[in-house]
């Protein structure tokens, strides 16, 4: 079931609170290395860490497909109201992920690209997101009595809560990586409601901060 939420729904799937931290430090502080000396015409901004690049054709190429495939999956063109709506998230996911992993392979031979990174941020995010449902699954109320019914309230409403905050959370790093891509497209996100749109000032209480990148610690 997919419905349409309004204004003031909106807003307080905006004002749910990030059930986790997504964990990049490690690939920040590599980037930080390989792309902060890079002079170009287009500016890209990441959680604690910006530079700048000239896109080459083939990643102009694939960045417009990227944007183009990417904006019409589900996830990022609906909130959830109910199980159901959560577990077409999470098969909108597995097809966001396909589609990015597919990408990576075809720029393997320029893995120090910013294309590259951009997509692994995406495809990292979405592990560790499927890595806490696991968990929450794991964990939802071990021992207790199921109760019967309907598959669209299936889940514990604890347990609902902790999906909306975290898909919510993903959807906007998502919506974020994917507006950064648009800019080495050189092309608008298409088709996406602006209701459904973000900002592009991070989210970063989100995000584990990096130390000094002077540190040798990531």
């Amino acid at each position: 079931m997919i419905r349409t939420l309004g204004a003031s729904e909106t807003e307080t799937m905006r004002d749910l609170k990030p059930p986790f931290k997504f964990d990049f430090r490690s690939q920040l502080k590599d980037a930080r290395r390989k792309l902060n000396t890079r002079v170009g015409s287009v500016s890209i901004n990441l959680p604690f860490l910006s530079f700048s690049l000239n896109p080459g054709d083939l990643e102009r190429r694939l960045a417009r497909e990227i944007v183009i495939r990417m904006a019409d999956r589900r996830v990022l063109n609906a909130f959830e109201c109910c199980d159901d709506c959560i577990d077409q998230a999470l098969s909108s996911l597995q097809e966001i992920r396909r589609i990015l992993v597919d990408k990576q392979v075809e720029l393997s031979g320029g893995p120090d690209s910013p294309l590259y990174l951009l997509i692994e941020l995406q495809v990292e995010a979405i592990r560790q997101f499927l890595t806490f449902e696991q968990r929450l699954n794991q964990a939802a109320e071990p021992g207790s009595v199921v109760i019967a019914a309907p598959s669209d309230f299936r889940r514990s409403p604890p347990v609902r809560e902790q999906y909306f905050s975290a898909l919510e959370m993903l959807r906007a790093h998502l919506y974020r990586c994917l507006f950064q891509i648009s800019k080495i497209a050189d092309t608008e996100i298409p088709k996406i409601a602006d209701h459904m749109r973000y900002d592009d000032a991070w989210q970063l209480e989100a995000y584990e901060q990096p130390k000094l990148f002077g540190n040798n610690s990531a």
